[in-house]
């Protein structure tokens, strides 16, 4: 299978040595759809073998023929008719359609060529092997980590968002207000992070403590309730505070599954929690953000939420456009599910949080983390050596993010007629923070 080259003829052993395959693609003028004939007995041909498409029965046939310099006599009259089927009974009217359809013994590799060939194939074999053997791998402790957090995020975002339905209904009728006409104007389908600032209706009598004790000793299997709509000017806190409630749940399922996490001191855990839920809540709603159109998509058209939503649930665009902004351009780095739970992993065990007290231990724990994604992109991202980097401005761009939510819940908390509509386990979260 080492004789045979590609036309146009080489002008030299070098380019022969060169050829990699003992048969060329199809020129572009065939259309790779229909069957392949071999022009010599009609037989299903497997490619260009010295200049003609032929099958690999006509090949051989050719090349022992000329290497031989074999001299064929037709018993019969000179023009037999080659097929499949009686190729083998008349050499001689074989090989001259083999040369009348263009096969050429120019193409036929010495024995010399041949070996310089197979030389040639097995060292490139045996670089792209050694290539493989260099390239960056992960350990399987490293490996574990990344199973386990993004079957911790499997099990706490559910891409059905099935449960959207049970929270008080989105409101969107209402007085339009001048944030919400200021929404119209940033994108007229523009989108606000739901999941940044509703929560899902949790139990309503439960508090942070509580859903920690619940995810330690039960799992995630937390549900939401739901919660008539109490009626107010801002039309859509109501869904928008039950949807972060419920978000707030599964941040906090996620978290109690991060490697090291539960070994926190109960302190520890309640303050990385309420400093970084926000954050981790942002990060968790790019996987429904589209680009199209700047909207989050959570199932059906009611629970697609724009920007103009969000400003009915009390929200300015001194937040909403800088998180756009960011949803954008998160969107746009194509992370890999595993890169995407490490970051929200890596968010969430900051050392610098405020009320930490083991900072030493909550740092290492996030140093583990972000020498594992480190190494994922590593060894998945060839020549993305900018990517970390990336990723980790981000976390610093949450942070802003972050800084003004809680100027504007507090803002939204110190009027009772929307305080009210407030899950208790937001107001715990929100309403704790420390600045």
């Amino acid at each position: 299978m080492f004789d045979s080259v590609s036309p146009p003829p080489p002008s030299s052993p070098i380019v022969m040595e060169s050829a990699v395959s003992t048969s060329t693609q199809v020129p572009d003028e065939f259309d790779r759809n229909v069957p392949r004939i071999c022009g010599v007995c009609g037989d299903k041909a497997t490619g260009f073998h010295f200049n003609a498409m032929t099958c690999e029965g006509c090949k051989g046939f050719f090349r022992r023929s000329m290497k031989r310099k074999a001299s064929f006599t037709c018993p019969f009259n000179g023009s037999c008719t080659i097929t499949k089927d009686n190729r083998r009974h008349c050499q001689a009217c074989r090989l001259k359609r083999c040369l009348d359809i263009g096969m050429m013994k120019e193409f036929i590799l010495t024995d010399e060529e041949v070996q310089r060939k197979k030389e040639l194939i097995q060292r490139r074999k045996d670089e792209e092997a050694q290539r493989e053997v260099q390239k960056p791998q992960l350990s399987e402790e490293q490996r574990s980590i990344i199973d386990t957090l993004v079957d911790a995020h499997h099990k706490t975002y559910d891409d059905s968002y099935s449960d959207f339905s049970r929270f008080r209904p989105p409101v969107r009728e209402g007085p339009v207000t001048r944030s919400a006409s200021r929404a119209a104007s940033l994108h007229s389908d523009a989108s606000s992070d739901s999941f940044s600032h509703s929560p899902e209706s949790g139990d309503r009598k439960m508090n942070l403590s509580n859903l920690l004790m619940m995810y330690q000793e039960q799992g995630l299997n937390s549900s939401p309730d739901s919660k008539e709509d109490e009626g107010t000017g801002l039309s859509m806190l109501p869904h928008l505070a039950d949807l972060v409630s419920y978000s707030i749940q599964k941040v906090i399922g996620f978290a109690k599954s991060i490697p090291g996490f539960r070994e926190l001191t109960a302190e520890d855990q309640i303050a990385l929690l309420k400093s970084s839920a926000i954050e981790v809540i942002m990060l968790r709603s790019n996987q429904s953000f589209s680009l199209e159109d700047m909207s989050w998509s959570c199932g059906g058209p009611e629970f697609k939420y724009c920007v103009n939503d969000v400003t009915k649930a009390g929200h300015t665009l001194e937040l909403l456009e800088p998180l756009v902004k960011f949803q954008v351009g998160l969107k746009k780095l194509n992370l890999h599910e595993e890169e995407h739970v490490l970051l929200m992993a890596i968010c969430l065990l900051s050392p610098d949080r405020p009320g930490v007290q083991d900072h030493e231990r909550v740092e290492a724990l996030q140093d583990r983390l972000s020498e594992v994604l480190q190494a994922y992109i590593r060894a998945h991202h060839p020549g993305g050596c900018l990517l970390y980097a990336k990723m980790i401005q981000k976390l610093a761009d949450l942070r802003s993010l972050n800084e003004e939510h809680s100027k504007q819940y507090r803002s939204l908390s110190f009027q009772p007629e929307h305080s009210m509509q407030l899950t208790p386990l937001v107001l715990e979260v929100f309403g704790g923070q420390v600045t």
